[in-house]
């Protein structure tokens, strides 16, 4: 049952004055739950009762927050068709889509855990040669963490997702701003994760999820004095003003935010010679995915002009042509979708590659496609700005040149692709690759950004403004690394230090002046 109310270390609570309701993307009305927003008073409680928690949490073994992490996924999937159901009520995205966020949430919840099983996350490092002063450096968690929930990902980049499950697995406690278009969704995930609290007996107030449509909350959120870190994915308006909020305080604290993105795709000659159907037939497929509502949508494609760009254009155009209306997030989305669509569509000099006749209605989206020269691309600054949504521009360089250019006048995005059949082409293009990787995290060949694996090596993240801080990501097992900082013990008898810097631990490394690292060398 949907209560609509807060949960405070395991206790719900619906003392705010003010309510608000989800809404259907596909009708458009009203779903019928109202939810109690946080006040002041329930704010300072969830974070001081995870200000409280982390003086024990933070010294729980590796293990036990493993298990920890493995009870909420179980949990979750002990609730998985009623979380699916409101995941499709209040998105619209389809049951196939859900499932698969589904899994990966758990599955990444479930990688954390083996990570804290492993051990060497926690980067022992032990400096203790003859003659020396004995220094032993290891990673310690910070404090509470604030994650505020994304509006595309109810469930991956949500109350159980990324940033709320590294931060669990760095021993943070979590207080979650549950995003208001899916409340009821992320309601039903914050009960699992309570459950799995009180099923592994982990400190009251580890976990707390807040529901709150004012923009109050979530600044309220992070001026508080112990908040240490705050995670979020969205707008890059909404994390800029986090961001510059979060130096404003007495203690200024870091604000990892995952925002805005084009993701260029420079689209070489021989990838078109070759393959040019099977690229038009995947972009039009990456560039209309999820209604274009993923932070990694190919919003730019970038090739040499030229009969094969143009005979490419018009295949892209076709491909595109043949999609179906499909429904965004929420009317809100939709209309800033229409508004950012239409402020670039004011400008003057691009071509219509396929546009949507007649527009669709209600909260449904059609893909829209221009095609614009590298003079005028870069004279505009509001060509290069994301539209969220089924929106791609394709600008027609004159020459590598020209390309260089372009590439060197984007801000920082989370991908960059280069498409090429051709191990030559490559090398001639090899200042146009190396411009493009400064300015991206996440570097593609011969593939499409849409798509984000989790795994140890990924990057999701990158120069800004695409995320506040391009050494670290969002996804993948290093994400704990925005969660800890390093402490180094100068002299401390052995059984007073952390377990991963004790003489007997298999984890302990040694390293030397000449900086050579070896394991169980003590």
């Amino acid at each position: 049952m949907i209560t609509g109310k807060n949960q405070i270390a395991g206790a719900f609570s619906g003392g705010g004055s003010h309510t608000f309701r989800t809404v259907n993307p596909v009708t458009g009305d009203e779903n019928p739950q109202e939810f109690f927003e946080a006040d002041q008073t329930e704010i300072d409680r969830a974070v001081n009762l995870a200000s409280k928690a982390f003086t024990t949490y933070r010294d729980t073994s590796g293990t036990s927050r493993a298990v920890f992490l493995e009870a909420i996924a179980t949990q979750l999937e002990a609730a998985e068709e009623e979380i699916i159901a409101y995941y499709t009520l209040e998105s619209a995205l389809p049951e196939g889509r859900a499932r698969g966020e589904f899994a990966r949430t758990t599955g990444q919840i479930r990688a954390f855990a083996s990570m804290l099983r492993e051990g060497s996350w926690v980067e022992a490092i032990i400096s203790n040669l003859e003659g020396k002063l004995d220094i032993r450096r290891v990673q310690c968690p910070i404090g509470p963490v604030v994650v505020f929930g994304a509006s595309n990902f109810p469930l991956a980049f949500s109350t159980a997702g990324g940033d709320t499950a590294s931060a669990l697995a760095a021993g943070c406690p979590v207080v979650v701003k549950a995003h208001p278009m899916h409340a009821a969704t992320g309601e039903l995930v914050a009960q699992a994760i309570t459950n799995a609290v009180r099923e592994t007996g982990m400190p009251e107030g580890v976990f707390s999820n807040l529901n709150g449509k004012n923009f109050e909350i979530g600044q309220r959120l992070v001026m508080h004095p112990e908040v240490k870190a705050v995670g979020f994915t969205g707008s890059i308006n909404g994390g800029t003003a986090l961001y510059r909020l979060a130096c404003t305080r007495k203690e200024p604290i870091p604000v990892y935010a995952e925002m805005g993105s084009v993701n260029p795709v420079v689209v070489l000659p021989s990838a078109l010679r070759e393959k040019r159907d099977f690229w038009a037939e995947q972009y039009a497929g990456s560039i209309t995915l999820g209604t274009g509502q993923f932070c990694t949508n190919p919003g730019l494609l970038l090739g040499i002009e030229g009969r094969e760009l143009d005979s490419f254009i018009e295949a892209l155009g076709e491909a595109i042509g043949q999609r179906q209306a499909s429904c965004m997030l929420h009317p809100n989305i939709k209309s800033q979708y229409l508004e950012k669509r239409d402020e670039v569509l004011s400008l003057p000099d691009h071509a219509i590659v396929t546009a949507p006749e007649p527009e669709a209605e209600g909260n449904f989206a059609l893909p829209h496609i221009i095609a614009v020269d590298a003079e005028s691309y870069m004279k505009n600054r509001l060509y290069q700005q994301e539209v969220f949504g089924p929106f791609s521009i394709v600008v027609k360089c004159k020459n590598k040149t020209q390309l260089i250019e372009v590439l060197q006048n984007l801000e920082g995005q989370l991908t960059g692709t280069v498409l090429s059949e051709n191990t030559s082409e490559l090398q001639e293009f090899s200042t146009v690759i190396n411009v493009l990787k400064e300015r991206v995290g996440r570097l593609i060949f011969n593939g499409v950004p849409t798509g984000v694996e989790v795994c140890a090596a990924m990057v999701h993240g990158g120069p800004f403004p695409a995320s506040t801080d391009s050494k670290f990501t969002s996804v993948g097992l290093t994400a704990v690394q925005r969660w800890v900082r390093p402490i180094a013990f100068q002299n401390w008898p052995d059984t007073l230090l952390p377990d991963a810097l004790k003489n007997n631990n298999p984890l302990n490394i040694v390293r030397n002046l000449n900086g050579v690292m070896t394991k169980n060398a003590v």
